[in-house]
């Protein structure tokens, strides 16, 4: 957005700022600061010997050393607190954004009116806990992860750390075949057609680099990232808006049944950054205005969330008027879509459809970022394997899974937004309760630096408690095409439901949690 070029405001001057500091490199401090992290596990010795010296290797160039260990206040030098709008930006305006919109067309038939009046409802809604949780990033340096031992314990949390991992590599696969598919369509002759395989390589490479680097150059990239695809994303909406329709608003059960679920659906895309949040300020100045924060994170996820995902179910309606569209979408999937209003422009059109497949890396970077991030909070062996190795891990394993599953993109987009919807209103109920009903709201009632103290955390009784409550109603309310729950069968047609998993999920764990809270803390005095 050229309209949109990060300015800072005099507050914002006033802070350090990561660009004037060592061109965005570590302190050599650092290094020993992870190396001595409060965890009790020798990195000097074995494998881990062997690592860290690539690591030490690595930092010379730049490469993140830190880990989940807390960022101490006088090390926070990332002044511009602005960049937490630029990064969701850029994150979300994408084009497997833009896969999520074409979802009401092509799984619930739903009219172009409602279903941007779903998106715009949903969005707004289940983006607050992410800008919540962005601001308690910068109030105590600690990733998000982290952050959930002070509800979950220790223990506890190892349950949200192996679906959130899940989540980053499930995210990772589904949007590198989302990118893969349309390098696929920039080629229509099947003589030249890049291979799927090949497309998935090349977006995971370059997600590879910027992820390994860290945060500040995970930063610097999402900072301008969306600019080149908001204009390509106009392009399209000006090419195609002379096709688009829209159907009179349709009432009744169904068709309610048909919003609850896309909106669950949606919900699941918007939700599935709180697990990773604050990742991404833990740099800013403590006593930066979490207000701030908030707004700016708030903003930078609405905008592409209903803009781009409203432009995806606006086009679904375009193939009336402009058959071959509707051809193209039918021969090549999404790739097809997003070629045919760039397809007039010739070599031009397949060159602004290169950029929208690579802006597909602009997602998967916070999901890689943050897959090594939330591995590391499975305790002190997980945290002592250095960053940028569990990165590459990542990388591999769903690089193999992409190639391999490029041909259910679909189906497993559908189920995996709204099974990550279900877990992550659970996880925010959770955080956002212990937060305000048993800490006051402040972070003063937290103590920050036992965050690797196992004896000074919570148990985790009371919040494993409310996730299997909130598990169970997911269960009574989910309608998905392998199982329909006894709550969801009562909305629109018994046999296919409507899904009303995630908000049973968050009511049934926020009734539970604070019952069991008070007894854990009544019984455990922690």
């Amino acid at each position: 957005m050229s309209a949109m070029q990060p300015r800072l405001s005099d507050e914002e001057k006033s802070l350090p700022n990561e660009d004037t500091k060592m061109g965005g490199h570590i302190p050599k401090d650092t290094v020993a600061q992870v190396i001595d992290a409060n965890d009790g596990v020798n990195r000097d010795t074995g494998v881990f010997a062997k690592l860290w010296a690539a690591a030490r290797w690595l930092d010379s160039f730049g490469v993140e050393v830190r880990g989940i260990e807390r960022v101490p206040e006088e090390a926070r030098d990332h002044g511009n607190i602005r960049d937490s709008m630029w990064l969701w930006m850029s994150a979300n305006m994408t084009i497997s954004t833009f896969s999520l919109g074409t979802l009401s067309a092509s799984i619930w038939y739903m009219s172009l009116t409602d279903a941007a009046l779903t998106i715009v409802f949903f969005n707004l809604l289940c983006t607050i806990p992410v800008a919540i949780f962005s601001t308690w990033g910068k109030n105590t340096g600690l990733r998000q992860m982290v952050l959930g031992r002070y509800s979950y314990g220790m223990i506890g949390t190892y349950f949200p750390i192996l679906l959130n991992c899940i989540a980053c590599l499930g995210w990772s696969i589904i949007n590198t075949i989302v990118g893969a598919s349309a390098l696929r369509a920039v080629s229509p002759s099947d003589h030249h057609q890049l291979p799927t395989a090949a497309g998935v390589v090349i977006i995971a490479v370059i997600t590879l680099v910027v992820s390994l680097f860290g945060y500040k150059v995970v930063h610097h990239f999402e900072r301008w990232a969306s600019v080149p695809v908001f204009i390509i994303f106009v392009i399209m909406l000006g090419e195609g808006g002379k096709y688009m329709t829209s159907a009179p608003m349709a009432s009744g059960p169904v068709e309610a049944a048909n919003v609850l679920s896309f909106g669950g659906t949606v919900a699941g895309f918007a939700l599935g950054w709180t697990s990773l949040a604050a990742d991404y300020t833990v740099n800013f100045p403590a006593d930066s205005s979490s207000t701030k924060v908030f707004i700016y994170t708030y903003i930078g996820l609405n905008v592409p969330l209903i803009f781009v995902e409203v432009l995806g179910a606006a086009m679904m309606t375009t193939f009336t008027a402009k058959t071959t569209w509707g051809d193209l979408y039918t021969e090549y999937g999404l790739g097809g879509l997003l070629y045919a209003p760039l397809s007039p422009m010739g070599g031009f059109g397949r060159f602004l459809l290169v950029l929208l497949a690579l802006s597909i890396v602009a997602n998967n970077i916070p999901n890689m970022y943050s897959f090594a991030l939330t591995f590391q909070a499975f305790g002190k062996y997980a945290q002592a394997v250095p960053r940028f190795f569990l990165v590459c891990v990542g990388t591999v394993i769903y690089i193999i899974l992409a190639i391999v599953g490029a041909s259910h993109f679909e189906e497993w987009l559908d189920t995996l937004l709204v099974i990550l919807s279900y877990w992550l209103a659970i996880y925010s109920v959770v955080l956002c309760e212990e937060h305000w009903l048993f800490r006051g709201g402040k972070f003063s009632n937290y103590d920050l630096e036992a965050y690797n103290t196992r004896e000074l955390m919570p148990v985790g009784y009371a919040a494993l408690a409310a996730t299997c409550f909130g598990v169970m109603g997911a269960v009574l309310g989910m309608a998905q095409t392998w199982y329909v729950g006894v709550i969801g069968k009562k909305i629109g047609d018994p046999e296919y439901g409507g899904d009303i998993g995630f908000e049973l999920a968050g009511a049934f764990a926020g009734i539970v949690y604070p019952i069991f809270r008070m007894l854990e803390r009544k019984y455990v005095g922690r």
